[in-house]
């Protein structure tokens, strides 16, 4: 009978794999390229027609640089990529532009005969339209140009935004706490008119027709009616083209999961049958090995603190101010609580990675290079040293101790979510990935000499050296460039370092476990990993564009976003395959048991991949879709369901792998460890379903009824059917925080417990 892994040759899907991705980076990089090229200039200059200078280019950088001081996308957002309290900034100033200009329009149209208001209103509407719309950028001097009246209403608007950062108005005074603001004054006025002038710059660039076309840099985001800010012909096409692609690759993919089931179900088992006994008892578990143990306690300590901040930055949502009459507002602002929780999600999720990583190399390879502990201990001391003084750092920033923005810049608060700490963080975390790289090299290379196992290791590597250069995607930007570009390559470190090559790495190293603990087939395991890796990739590569449609991209990028994004979504169709393989996995030998609760982890990864990334995910993914959902609570579902749901999970279950080895099992607590799964995962589900998921919908709803504005301020956040979803999040958040707390407490107990050599050695006589 053939082998599963006779349908695909190894070489044939390394082959396939390496086109795959030499195509994927080819586009990925030409786009990039064209991005560059047509994004929305930064003009030398804003004059009026009589030669006045309203703004210039030093001003936008200053203001951009002032905006990541203050937190930047974690206080309101940008072009809609940020935090969701506060508003949108590009989408605040354009409305109330428009409305300033509407009311002089008005005001002028004097003589006009006999028509009636309603139709002066129509053509003030028309002339409001045309004057924003109008594309008056010289590309021969870098200055734009506006007319009297619009320069009379960005001057109105503009005070606006200075009384918002500087005023003790009480109307302004509001606003800063429904936005959760600190109520301290931390902008002067020439601060503030710099950040208004970067905010102006933005709308700008989602207002003004492309060269040569009738839609905006932004292709017509955000949906505004006043200047005819609509869905273009092509959101609609390429939204019904990725729906079609989706069917069609789910359709394409079940069919051969369908087709190869039965064979895969009976040529799984390894050929010498289960192993009889659990690879571990024999294993040596070297010190290399038992330093990462450290790595696990800090991965607990960081999983509770992001937990505890989350709660408090939700709290805000409803106080704004304070937490239950509290005012750790004054201490721990919003922009600083929603930086710490975003930064520990990942922090806590990669260091749980990495730590595994550091543990499995010598035990799949047997090999312990010399000083490998040594190197492992100074890479944590070093990861540690990087949270600390990157949060000291974005905290002394947004406090308003660091008012030298070059400085802000290299060792502050960046201000672009997820990328948030300063270059110098940057560039010491990056230093750090490389140093894991080497060790993780030093221990896993001897594994490729055994031949069975080669594929699966050399994936592994590959993976573990894209961890390490995908990171200085994060280098690709520096303190004035174009927003555009930075989006671009910001999203190649969210989107592909965190999301991409990560998961890769863990679905390897997985596969390469199960294998050499004997409960699966190596040539199974490689044609699967490999399959895997060829479908994941495939559409997730390009399907980074997925971020940029509204980031003053062309339309190319929402074409190929649209339809590779769709592509991610196939392979999580076929999720009831993998969850039967795992539970398969489980149930081959007495001693698997060991394995239950790390099993478990990796069951809820397959579940919360198929509702978090899959549903969730394409509910947004879709131009047509995102177009009125862009930052609105649907994203942050997404997220959470997504980031820990998968990511979250999945760390958990790889730190209980390695717990197996580095802790005695016979002390774990199994009913601390029973409670905590059930906990996380109800209370993730209670968070999405009763509380993120309807305020994204209900804010959906006002921005295809209304505008996008409308749907993200304050009037509408503070409504009480809003307050009501926020509160609704409560139990959840209850239910969550006791998984939290009853893991740290699984973890404690499990390290602290003595092991069975050690109560019978004090059992013995002196």
């Amino acid at each position: 009978m053939k082998s599963y892994s006779d349908f695909f040759s190894v070489k044939k899907l390394w082959i396939i794999l390496g086109i795959s991705l030499v195509f994927s980076f080819f586009v990925l990089l030409y786009l990039g390229r064209v991005i560059y090229f047509q994004a929305p200039p930064v003009p030398s200059a804003f004059k009026t027609v009589s030669g006045e200078v309203i703004y210039t280019r030093q001003d936008i950088e200053d203001g951009q640089n002032i905006w990541q001081t203050v937190g930047g996308m974690q206080q309101g957002s940008i072009w809609g990529h940020g935090s969701y309290l506060a508003p949108d900034w590009t989408a605040d100033w354009l409305n109330r532009e428009a409305l300033a200009l509407l009311e002089i329009i008005n005001a002028n149209n004097f003589d006009m005969g006999s028509i009636d208001s309603t139709q002066k209103l129509d053509l003030s509407k028309i002339i409001l339209k045309n004057t924003v719309r109008e594309n008056t950028y010289d590309p021969e001097n870098g200055v734009i140009t506006v007319n009297k009246n619009r320069a009379i209403a960005i001057k109105k608007t503009q005070q606006h935004f200075i009384n918002l950062y500087t005023s003790t108005d009480e109307k302004y005074q509001q606003l800063r706490e429904d936005y959760a603001f600190p109520i301290k004054i931390i902008l002067d006025e020439k601060k503030a008119k710099k950040l208004s002038a970067f905010y102006f710059w933005s709308s700008w660039a989602a207002s003004t027709n492309r060269p040569d076309d009738d839609i905006t840099y932004t292709s017509n985001w955000p949906h505004e009616p006043l200047v005819g800010n609509t869905p273009p012909a092509s959101v609609l096409l390429w939204s019904i083209i990725s729906i079609f692609l989706l069917l069609a690759g789910i359709g394409a993919i079940v069919w051969y999961y369908a087709s190869q089931f039965d064979e895969w179900r009976q040529t799984s088992v390894p050929e010498r049958g289960v192993a009889k006994q659990d690879f571990i008892q024999n294993t040596v578990i070297t010190p290399s090995m038992r330093a990462t143990a450290k790595f696990f306690w800090v991965v607990t300590a960081l999983f509770v603190l992001q937990v505890l901040l989350g709660i408090l930055t939700a709290h805000y949502d409803v106080e704004g101010q304070g937490f239950y009459g509290i005012p750790l507002i004054d201490y721990i602002p919003y922009t600083i609580s929603r930086t710490w929780h975003t930064q520990l999600a990942v922090f806590w999720i990669a260091t749980a990675w990495l730590a595994t990583g550091l543990y499995v190399a010598p035990l799949v390879s047997g090999h312990e290079p010399k000083f490998q502990r040594f190197g492992v201990n100074f890479l944590f001391f070093s990861l540690l040293l990087i949270v600390v003084g990157s949060f000291v750092g974005q905290w002394l920033a947004v406090s308003g101790y660091i008012e030298h923005l070059t400085t802000n810049f290299w060792f502050g608060h960046q201000g672009y979510e997820y990328i948030d700490l300063g270059r110098f963080w940057q560039i010491y975390l990056f230093v750090g990935l490389i140093l894991w790289v080497t060790l993780l090299l030093r221990s896993l290379l001897p594994s490729l000499k055994d031949r069975h196992t080669k594929s699966l290791s050399f994936l592994v590597i590959l993976a573990t050296v894209s961890i390490g250069l995908l990171y200085a995607a994060g280098f690709m930007w520096g303190k004035n460039t174009n927003l555009s570009i930075i989006e671009y390559w910001r999203w190649w470190v969210v989107h592909l370092w965190v999301e991409g090559v990560f998961e890769v790495f863990a679905t390897a190293i997985i596969a390469l476990l199960f294998a050499r603990m004997g409960l699966l087939r190596v040539s199974v395991a490689t044609t699967m990993t490999l399959l895997a890796t060829i479908i994941f990739l495939g559409g997730g590569v390009l399907g980074t564009f997925h971020h940029l449609y509204w980031s003053g991209t062309p339309l190319s990028v929402m074409a190929v976003g649209a339809s590779f994004s769709a592509l991610e979504v196939v392979p999580l169709m076929v999720i009831g395959f993998e969850a039967y393989s795992h539970r398969k996995l489980e149930h081959q030998a007495d001693w698997d048991s060991n394995y239950h609760w790390p099993f478990m982890f990796f069951a809820a990864v397959l579940f919360w991949n198929l509702v978090g990334a899959g549903l969730f995910g394409f509910l947004i993914n879709p131009p047509i879709a995102l177009y009125y959902m862009q930052g609105l609570n649907t994203t942050a579902n997404h997220g959470h369901a997504a980031l820990f749901g998968v990511y979250g999970m999945l760390g958990i279950g790889l730190m209980l792998y390695c717990m197996r080895g580095l802790t005695d099992i016979d002390k774990w607590d199994k009913n601390l460890l029973k409670i905590t799964f059930w906990s996380l995962n109800i209370g993730l589900a209670m968070m999405t379903f009763l509380s993120l998921l309807p305020q994204g919908l209900w804010q959906t709803y006002q921005s295809i009824k209304v505008s996008y504005v409308s749907a993200r301020s304050a009037e509408f956040m503070q409504s009480d059917i809003i307050s009501a979803f926020v509160w609704a999040r409560v139990p959840g958040d209850i239910v969550f925080a006791i998984g939290v707390f009853t893991f740290a407490l699984f973890v404690y107990k499990a390290f602290r417990a003595p092991s069975t050599n050690q109560l019978l050695a004090q059992q013995q006589p002196s």
